[in-house]
């Protein structure tokens, strides 16, 4: 009986002879030999396409300034480049990282992964604003930040210090606030058994109706406002407790994990963020968006259902900005949006749309590459414009000429400073997550987490596709 059950699993020699045969001349390699690094790095060049288009627009955006103030005056009321560029990275990352997740199985390794990229550039980031700010070349650091220094360092060790109440070391930091929310509630999610793909459809369109009809209701800072430290040690002891539980292998407390690290998320999102929640919650739907793009592409949810509510997910998000822009009820609590908000956030879906329809499509090297290397590029621009300020005269005084020689000065450091960040700081790190995650691995701490509820496409699609998610090329993030 086994052995009748091998042969019914197993083809016989000449049938995979036959078929390797037939794959090799197809593809000039043995079938069952994996795919060419090449291959798989050009699946992902429409991504970084993006990166490296976003991260030029938010470079852009804080020159503006500096060197084309005119744009800010006639452009920016009715395009926010920075807010396009945002959202062009959100969408991203909402569309990867949940993938990232389910092709690791593990919590452990997933988050091993993320600090491992994360966290070098940003300490690096983070440390030359400060040294620029304290040599007076640059901007000084918030006023906050040396009012109560511990309770600054241990909230930006969460990346929440944005909705922790906390003064930004480096002023685009704020985005990885949203971006660690997200984390932890695709985290959440995947310790619940609601895959975060499967899921990203219908928990973008629960975000973007809380942004319609909550979002403008709701105060900015409510509980860091009246308990500034508490907010912080329980926010920080919150998350550090959450990601421990989850880490377990008893049930129990995992479900209790991810049960914090939700609460937590969607607690600073209402109740203390400083953009206003209409924004917090549509960047964190957008993010969804972004995971239920992926599920639709790969069928990993029934596609007509999907993509009717991320269409009317899209659109419920943009019906909340123009409410808010053109009611304007109690714009002191509410934050409204601009017009230049509205259209960024149109622009940087049809950017995401276009750039998925052309995946298929070669890309150019040099913006490729440029999507490569972006997250140091968003990190360690904002002390060198600021550098370039103090350097340059007036924009008013500068002619044409003087004005492009800055922006090719600016573009150019900004460039190398990014390059030798990705190459000296984030590869190294990168490879060092790597090898611990193989140990961890290895010594059998990080097994795959028990599935309490089998993926939603379990029956339609293979195993081996379901597993087959690319791998993420470095930290989504915005300005």
């Amino acid at each position: 009986m086994a052995w009748n059950a091998c042969q019914l699993s197993a083809p016989t020699s000449h049938a995979r002879h036959r078929r390797s045969g037939r794959a090799r001349r197809r593809t000039g390699r043995p079938a069952d030999a994996p795919a060419p690094a090449a291959g798989r790095r050009r699946r992902l060049d429409w991504l970084d396409a993006l990166r490296g288009i976003a991260a030029l627009v938010v470079v852009f955006e804080h020159s503006l300034d500096v060197l084309f103030p005119e744009v800010r005056r006639t452009a920016s009321p009715w395009f926010d480049f920075g807010r396009y560029g945002v959202f062009v990275f959100f969408l991203v990352s909402g569309y990867i990282v949940p993938a990232s997740l389910e092709r690791r199985r593990s919590v452990r390794e997933f988050w091993i992964g993320r600090m491992f990229r994360l966290y070098p550039p940003w300490a690096l980031a983070g440390a030359i604003g400060l040294a620029a700010g304290a040599a007076g070349v640059a901007w000084a650091p918030p006023d906050g930040l040396a009012e109560h220094p511990a309770r600054a360092a241990f909230a930006h060790l969460t990346m929440l210090q944005d909705l922790l109440g906390v003064p930004n070391v480096v002023n685009v930091f704020w985005t990885l606030s949203y971006e660690m929310v997200f984390y932890l509630l695709v985290t959440a999610l995947f310790v619940a058994g609601v895959r975060g793909n499967g899921a990203g459809a219908g928990t973008s369109l629960g975000f973007a109706a809380g942004a319609a009809a909550i979002g403008f209701a709701l105060p900015t800072g409510l509980v860091s406002g009246h308990w500034p430290g508490y907010t912080v040690v329980v926010g920080v002891a919150a998350m550090a407790g959450g990601l421990l539980a989850v880490m377990s292998r008893r049930a129990g407390l995992r479900r209790g994990g991810a049960c914090t690290l939700a609460a937590l998320a969607l607690g600073l999102l209402v109740l203390n963020n400083r953009i206003g929640a209409m924004e917090s919650l549509a960047i964190v739907g957008t993010m969804f968006a972004g995971a239920g793009v992926y599920a639709v592409q790969h069928r990993r949810v029934a596609r007509g259902p999907a993509v009717a509510m991320l269409a009317l997910a899209s659109a419920v998000t943009l019906a909340a900005g123009v409410h808010g822009l053109l009611d304007g009820q109690r714009p002191e609590r509410a934050n409204p949006p601009s017009w230049g908000w509205v259209v960024a956030l149109g622009a940087a879906w049809l950017t995401f749309l276009a750039g998925l329809a052309l995946r298929d499509r070669r890309f150019p090297r040099a913006l490729t590459w440029l999507g490569v290397i972006s997250y140091s590029v968003y990190l360690l621009h904002p002390p060198i414009v600021q550098v370039i300020w103090r350097l340059s005269r007036e924009p008013g005084h500068m002619v044409p000429v003087e004005r492009a020689a800055w922006a090719l000065l600016l573009l150019a450091c900004v460039l190398v400073a990014a390059a030798v960040s990705h190459r000296y700081v984030e590869l190294p790190m990168q490879g060092l997550g790597r090898r611990l995650t193989r140990s961890v691995r290895a010594a059998g701490a990080s097994a795959p987490e028990p599935e309490p509820v089998p993926p939603p496409d379990s029956d339609r699609v293979p195993a081996g596709e379901r597993l087959a998610a690319p791998a993420p090329s470095g930290a989504a993030v915005s300005p």
